[in-house]
This record gives C-alpha cells, structure tokens and sequence, in this order.
C-alpha cells in the first residue's frame, strides 16, 4: 500500500487533536477573534482535520476550557504537597491568571456552554482546589483560617475581565498580590480591623 493513501493511525489523530489545541490556546490569547481557518494552519492541519475534531469554534472553546480546568483542579494538591503553601497558592494563582487570558476574549461561549455557570461540572471540584491551598496555609499559619473558597473565587473571576492587549499581564500580577496580601495571616502586632 502507498504510504501516501494509507489512513492515518489513532496516534496521529490524538497528535493532530493536541496540535490543534495548543496552537488554539495560543492564537485565542492572542486575538480572540482567530479564525479556525488560521488555526488550522499554525497548527499544520487542515481545515477538514480541525472540524473532524472540532466542528464548531464553541466546540473548540469548550474543549479548551475542560482541559484548563482540569490542569488548574489537578495542579493545586500537587503543589500544595510539593511547595510552602503560601508559593503554592499564588504559584497556582499565577496559572489561573494565565488561563484567564485565554477566557477573556471567549468567556461568553464558555458562560453559555456551563449553563451560565449553574450547571459547570468544574465549579465544585475548583472550589476544593482552592480549599486545599487555603487549608494548607491555614494550617501552617501563613494564611488566616476559614476562608472562604469560593470568596476567593470571586476574587479571582476579575482576572477573565482584563484585556491581555492592554497590560493585562501586569495588572494580574498587581490583582493577585493584593488578593494574597487579603489572605495572609496579620503579623504579631499589626492591628486587624474588625469584620
């Protein structure tokens, strides 16, 4: 059989299919409005290959927005078993400010997709992630104890509003150490206003 006409195999397809994914990830961060014709073509496929993975761009986007997700659920206990707590969670904020460039530009597909956020299948397991970063540094008392997670969330969601074209990179880092500033236990001594 001609290797020209052969079909491809399983592997190639997955290959294509995370190509396809990280190329668009990127392009999206970029400019929300990336074609899927052009993201067909950083990604070195063709259009038809795209669509047999993906057959709208909401398709695309919701994948996309499944995959982060679970990193971000996923990456929390291991860096709260790996870091001090306090580099943890903002080493983990970090990543969510990443991944809140990529939700700029499309958060109203993403919003529909999950059901305007009532039905997300992701909503609760992200809650505990940020559980198990604010717990451990509860416990080791870096962070003040009973925090609420999805508080923080809250907190957090201001990053899927800032324009990665216009310093939002910069500001997200300014966002976040304010947040964690609002997390840290006070020191000895520093007056605490009441709630």
């Amino acid at each position: 059989m001609n290797a020209q006409h052969s079909k491809p195999t399983r592997r190639d397809a997955l290959d294509n299919r995370q190509r396809i994914l990280a190329v668009a990830r990127e392009a999206l961060a970029e400019s929300s409005g990336t074609s899927l014709t052009a993201i067909a073509k950083r990604a070195g496929v063709g259009i038809g290959t795209l669509y047999r993975h993906f057959p709208t761009r909401e398709a695309l986007i919701v994948e996309l927005y499944r995959h982060d997700i679970q990193h971000l659920i996923d990456l929390a206990p291991a860096l709260a078993a790996s870091r001090p707590p306090l580099e943890a969670l903002r080493e983990w904020f970090d990543e969510v400010a990443r991944y809140g460039q990529l939700k700029y530009g499309v958060a109203e597909v993403i919003h529909a997709a999950a059901g305007g956020g009532l039905d997300d299948e992701y909503y609760d397991p992200f809650l505990r992630a940020i559980a198990v970063l604010l717990d451990a540094g509860a416990a080791d008392g870096t962070l003040k104890e009973g925090l609420d997670p999805e508080d923080v969330l809250l907190q957090l969601s201001v990053l899927w509003r800032l324009d990665p074209a216009r310093g939002g990179e910069v500001r997200a880092v300014r966002i976040l150490d304010l947040i964690v500033d609002g997390l840290r236990r006070p020191l000895p001594g520093t007056a605490v206003r009441e709630a």
